[in-house]
């Protein structure tokens, strides 16, 4: 019975710590940039886009198609690097294993 209950306070804490590491994960930002960093965007760990910054030579009123398509690559560029930056912290709880939900 004492096993069970040392287990079970294992499994506590690293819940605590998986947790924590969510909770910091919204403290965590990276860039994500496009054509030569014309566009920037800043997005969290939790994949929030928190700001989007366009140089004004990316824009050309004769060709909006092309900032979007800026916009969206870095867009894009952003949430793929807080996805990276969430597995590799939260990957230490799992070995790496995806858990749906968890993430």
């Amino acid at each position: 019975m004492n096993n069970m209950n040392q287990m079970m306070k294992q499994v506590k804490k690293m819940q605590e710590q998986m947790l924590k590491a969510q909770e910091e994960l919204a403290d965590k930002v990276v860039e994500g940039t496009s054509g030569g960093g014309v566009v920037t965007v800043q997005v969290n760990g939790h994949k929030k886009v928190l700001s989007i910054t366009i140089k004004p030579e990316a824009v050309d009123p004769d060709d909006v198609e092309m900032l979007q398509d800026l916009v969206l690559t870095a867009v894009n560029d952003g949430l793929t690097k807080a996805e990276e930056i969430a597995n590799q912290d939260m990957g230490k709880f799992t070995g790496g294993m995806k858990i749906p939900g968890l993430f």
